[in-house]
């Protein structure tokens, strides 16, 4: 495996741990003040059938963009209704959000465009455009440097920078702002955030809207940036990738960059090499397409109960009288 080898697949892992990369700071903001969300599947769904439907429709990525984060925030207030205004199950609710959102994409889609639950084919304005980097034409001859900052930092979409950029922005507003430490202190233990006289409800509706924002761009990116279209249940998983990769991470902003790079590596190798002869061995081309998947129940597997979360996570909150 040559050197370019290596920059290309690392340049393909870095555009498809975007979408998780995202998801699992969604996830991180809302299982930090306590609410458990399942639904990121459904939320990331229903944002890019909104954002690739209004994309096509107005010729405007940035307005489709605009309508998937709305859908998703939908869905983010759907399920605070659910799990903290009604307390009920957040599991339950995040499980229908994601039916919901895999029947109601295809019923609207089909009824919308009439092409099998899909959305027509993106193009020009309708879907993000990659950016090049100052001096990254200039550089691209230069050996050694030339690829990784011509083929690998530069040359993404917008929505990828923006992806990069909120790990650090995470990690200062959860740990370093007084609103972040309220939050996790609502995931650990809200009663003594109501005794302080600090209301625990707006504070765990600001994180399922949070939540909704970022899967939003997740879902956005899927459909308008990665791919030119929505197409049935194109999440694939990356909702449930994205929660086991929050455990991976121990619900840590910087770790999840990692977690989330490690399972990007995983899906580029998959899709570049279908087969891979190893140590004399044939590896078939399923095993290399699962091995997302089968990290990920490795995971939940042996990382759950090592894995310390939030201690109200999951639990409704009710104010005692």
């Amino acid at each position: 495996m040559d050197f370019l080898t290596v920059v290309q697949i690392l340049d393909s892992t870095v555009r498809l741990a975007t979408p998780l990369l995202l998801a699992c700071l969604a996830g991180l903001f809302s299982e930090r003040a306590g609410v458990v969300d399942i639904g990121l599947e459904g939320k990331m769904l229903i944002a890019a059938f909104f954002s690739a439907a209004v994309a096509y429709s107005t010729g405007s990525v940035w307005l489709g963009l605009l309508a998937g984060v709305a859908a998703s925030m939908v869905f983010g207030v759907i399920h605070g209704l659910a799990s903290i205004t009604f307390r009920g199950d957040q599991l339950i609710s995040g499980v229908a959000l994601n039916f919901l959102a895999s029947g109601m994409t295809v019923l609207i889609a089909q009824d919308w465009f009439a092409q099998g639950g899909r959305t027509p084919a993106l193009d020009g304005a309708a879907r993000f455009s990659s950016i090049d980097l100052p001096g990254a034409g200039a550089l691209r001859d230069v050996p050694f440097i030339g690829p990784i900052y011509d083929d690998l930092i530069s040359g993404h979409t917008i929505l990828v920078y923006v992806a990069v950029l909120m790990v650090p922005l995470s990690w200062y507003v959860l740990f370093r702002t007084r609103f972040g430490l309220r939050l996790r202190a609502v995931g650990e233990n809200p009663g003594a955030v109501d005794t302080a006289g600090i209301s625990v409800v707006r504070l765990r509706y600001s994180a399922v809207l949070i939540c909704g924002f970022l899967c939003g761009l997740a879902g956005a990116y899927l459909a308008t940036g990665l791919a030119a279209g929505f197409v049935k249940d194109m999440t694939a998983g990356r909702g449930y990738i994205a929660l086991a990769a929050l455990i991976f991470a121990k619900w840590r902003p910087w770790y999840a960059l990692g977690a989330c790079l490690l399972f990007g590596l995983l899906e580029s190798i998959g899709n570049r090499y279908q087969s891979l002869d190893l140590l004399g061995l044939q590896i078939p081309s399923q095993f290399m397409q699962a091995l997302p998947y089968i990290l990920t129940v490795v995971i939940l597997a042996g990382f759950v109960g090592k894995a310390t979360p939030p201690r109200a996570g999951g639990t409704p909150y009710v104010k005692e009288k």
